[in-house]
């Protein structure tokens, strides 16, 4: 029966209820979200065939509450999964049909370490029109101005003086109600980046693996839909199907891609394993704009890991072209995120993800221990806003560059580990020298062919074999207490 009151027309409210079943709180979680949806999609529907509402129209995101009066002491191992004090945490929660695995993993472990059921009901943030019939099949959002009256008289839309990322940044402590964060991210948050990601990257959320790949250049995707097909080829790979923008999905080795007439900003390529721990490859392209935006996005999926691996231009007379640089520092001067992380925060190197990268190299190279040092550096790896860095008086750049011990530089790494480190995502960096600009090595036409001919495959194999190591480790081992600070939600 359909809520009326004197401001809106809404779905009925049951009320909260008391769960210790992870699964079953989350059922109703998809319960509550879906009879939500679909009350406004209804709705909405009416109104674009003309019929006018008396009242606003209104459903309500689900929320997740829990209360504890214990100090109760945890595994202190754990980086996640329990609240440090006293008190009622609560967040709201949107798709949890997309998030069902993470969601009974989180409910479980608060149930588990704090022995207190869990509850589920209602919150009072209102759904946004365009997020609860993104992906309906043929509902679109008319623009402003084609209906004779404003769409936000009728349904809310989506509020940006509510999305934002107080939490993650530190900066919101307690919601008006008086309860504190359980999660990083509040539902409006995913719902705003889930709507980005379809957007920049033309394939749908939950086509996501859970470890990510970042590239700066096509010719890595284009090895990374070989390798794709050959894995398809293969039953023991544990691979089921590859992904390619437009949602194209095939599931054999001559599988047919059509490729978009007009491809998108960020081109995402998955390839998938039923229990989502496959491996996804994003070419963000050029720049910490590009890399700031895609892993903002990406970052409300709650991937298990992130890694680079681009080009860079080498900074040592030693190296060679084709070298490797594993990062275990950042130089950060790419300015992107100089109002959520300030530079004075430094970026720790994770020993899990370095030590995953070094052995993919050894196994790839056939190279180990001093051997190795031969086609890869471990050091800094600097990150700016300047593409024709070059051009500029050297004496500032360089001295920078050489104070800080660099070995690389380029113009997307750091961003990715400085948003991984804030939105505690691990992260890690191989990159591939393909210049030498203050060595007189350019990038040319003839130098890069002969470069990308030779090393690009061999680069994308040691990323995606580090992923297979990351996917091998336990989640509590990933998940370094390195990236929580003194403050943390629950949920990862």
């Amino acid at each position: 029966m359909i809520q009326i009151s004197q401001t809106y027309i809404a779905p009925p409210d049951a009320g909260w209820q008391e769960f210790t079943n992870p699964a079953a709180a989350v059922a109703q979680l998809e319960a509550l979200y879906e009879e939500a949806v679909s009350f406004l999609t209804a709705q909405f529907n009416a109104v674009m065939a003309g019929e006018r509402p008396t009242s606003r129209v209104r459903a309500w995101y689900p929320a997740i509450r829990l209360t504890t009066t214990s100090f109760a002491k945890t595994d202190s191992r754990l980086s996640f999964g329990h609240v440090a004090q006293p008190g009622t945490y609560s967040t709201t929660i949107t798709r949890p049909a997309l998030f069902r695995n993470y969601l009974t993993q989180q409910i479980g472990l608060l149930i588990q370490n704090h022995g207190v059921p869990v509850e589920i009901g209602l919150s009072e943030t209102p759904i946004p029109i365009h997020f609860a019939v993104a992906g309906r099949s043929g509902v679109v959002i008319p623009q402003e101005g084609v209906l004779d009256f404003p769409l936000r008289d009728v349904f809310d839309v989506p509020d940006l003086s509510t999305t934002n990322d107080d939490i993650v940044n530190g900066t919101l402590v307690e919601y008006p109600d008086g309860s504190r964060p359980l999660a990083p991210f509040t539902a409006q948050r995913v719902d705003y980046s889930l709507a980005r990601l379809s957007h920049y990257t033309a394939t749908e959320p939950g086509h996501f693996q859970n470890h990510v790949l970042f590239t700066n250049y096509q010719f890595y995707v284009d090895e990374f839909e070989a390798y794709g097909r050959q894995a398809l080829a293969d039953p023991s790979s544990g691979y089921t199907s590859f992904v390619a923008p437009g949602n194209y999905e095939i599931t054999t080795l001559d599988g047919d891609l059509p490729h978009l007439t007009k491809m998108p900003q960020m081109p995402t390529y998955h390839l998938k394993r039923p229990d989502g721990q496959g491996i996804t490859l994003v070419n963000i392209g050029v720049g910490p704009s590009n890399a700031k935006t895609a892993t903002d996005h990406i970052a409300v999926l709650r991937p298990h890991a992130w890694l680079m691996v681009g080009h860079c231009a080498g900074l040592r007379a030693s190296q060679s072209l084709g070298d490797f640089c594993l990062a275990h520092a950042y130089l950060r001067e790419d300015h992107v995120l100089d109002d959520d992380l300030p530079v004075w925060v430094p970026i720790p190197a994770l020993a899990e993800i370095q030590i995953a990268l070094e052995r993919a190299v050894e196994r790839v190279t056939q190279l180990q221990g001093y051997e190795l040092k031969r086609v890869m550096r471990t050091g800094t790896v600097a990150t700016i806003d300047n593409r024709n860095w070059e051009l500029r008086d050297q004496s500032g750049p360089v001295q920078r560059l050489s104070q800080s011990r660099a070995i690389a530089l380029d113009m997307e790494s750091a961003t990715i580990a400085a948003n991984g480190f804030r939105f505690r995502v691990p992260y890690g960096t191989l990159l591939c020298v393909s210049d030498k600009p203050l060595h007189g090595e350019l990038k040319l036409p003839g130098m890069a062919s002969d470069f990308y001919r030779t090393q690009v495959a061999r680069h994308l194999q040691i990323g995606i074999h580090a992923m297979e190591l990351i996917r091998e480790m336990p989640i509590e081992r990933i998940h370094s207490r390195k990236l929580r600070s003194f403050e943390e939600t629950a949920f990862l």
